[in-house]
């Protein structure tokens, strides 16, 4: 059988590939012809290979160093990297330090233009970008709903979370998106849900007290997790963005407030939905950094969440690129 090139591997569907690789204290490198990384074992070096046509994203955290032949044949094949420190958080960029998440994709503009002119109609226009980022929340409550009830009826997973008590915190969100004017209220009233969501997943899970900390500030576990899992989701979203050709700064919701916001808008479909959970019940269930990273994988892997983001954004695209001018598309 012929092999294929790096450029061919690009074929196999983003939304289908099923890595998300996190590495440290390791070298990446080309042997040959394989991306490869180094790991060290006493005297001895050990390589293991990544299967770059089946991944996604690659997270370098401490004590890595990377090739430029291994970032052309992952550029080639269309895989997002990203440097973090330990445990996958913070995340920093070649140049930046900690704060806002940065990828190094691949320079290739050689993408579709379908939806990043769909978005450029609707983009310039305040009113159509609200509305933009209203449907970016509806597609968020549908995984919500949709999630959280196959997670509580799993027998294998302890997350008992009360189906009303969701429900009530799901419909008094879509009555605040349904009066929103601004996306200022729109992220006051994101917020609202979110420490409504904390609450529900703590009694879901017997955890207790719980107060989200600051990127990077908080000791226990699930603060932890929901910060290393937040990364995986921006990983995820980042590749939503670029396999779709649209820019990270072309934000409907977090522009203002962040750096490449429209990562942390895409990610938002489904942190609340996956990561919430899958933090809190690996740290109950005592999982230690690798068992949390692989659980919350597989948790992607299972609900198809690259699938979820990819539509949700081509749908936001269509429906209101294709909307009259301050009107919401049907």
């Amino acid at each position: 059988m012929d092999d294929f090139t790096p450029s061919e591997l690009k074929t196999i569907l983003h939304s289908k590939r099923a890595n998300l690789y996190y590495l440290q204290y390791c070298r990446v490198l080309v042997n040959g012809g394989r991306v490869e990384y180094v790991t060290e074992a006493g005297k001895e070096s050990l390589y293991w290979n990544i299967p770059i046509a089946n991944t996604t994203v690659i997270l370098l955290g401490t004590g890595t160093s990377i090739t430029q032949a291994a970032v052309r044949e992952l550029a080639k094949a269309g895989v997002l990297i990203g440097f973090c420190g330990g445990g996958g958080t913070p995340l920093f960029a070649s140049n930046d330090v900690q704060v806002d998440v940065e990828w190094l994709t691949s320079q290739s503009e050689y993408r579709p233009t379908e939806y990043l002119r769909q978005w450029c109609q609707f983009w310039f226009d305040d009113q159509q970008r609200l509305e933009a980022a209203i449907r970016f929340q509806d597609y968020r409550l549908q995984n919500l709903r949709e999630i959280w009830s196959k997670l509580s009826n799993n027998r294998e997973l302890d997350f008992a979370v009360s189906a009303n008590q969701l429900e009530g915190v799901i419909q008094s969100f879509e009555r605040r998106l349904a009066d929103a004017n601004s996306t200022q209220e729109v992220l006051t009233t994101e917020a609202i849900m979110t420490k409504a969501l904390y609450k529900l997943v703590c009694n879901a899970t017997d955890y207790g007290d719980f107060t989200r900390a600051k990127q990077g500030g908080g000791t226990d576990l699930a603060n932890r997790y929901l910060d290393h899992g937040n990364y995986l989701a921006y990983g995820l979203a980042a590749t939503a963005c670029w396999v779709l050709g649209l820019p990270h700064g072309l934000a409907v919701l977090h522009g203002k407030t962040r750096r490449g916001g429209l990562v942390f808008d895409v990610a938002d479909l489904i942190k609340d939905a996956v990561v919430l959970p899958t933090a809190f019940t690996s740290a109950m269930a005592g999982h230690d950094e690798t068992e949390f990273r692989q659980q919350l994988i597989s948790q992607f892997q299972k609900f198809e969440v690259l699938d979820r983001m990819i539509d949700a954004i081509k749908a936001v695209a269509e429906q209101t690129g294709n909307s009259e001018q301050g009107t919401a598309a049907p």
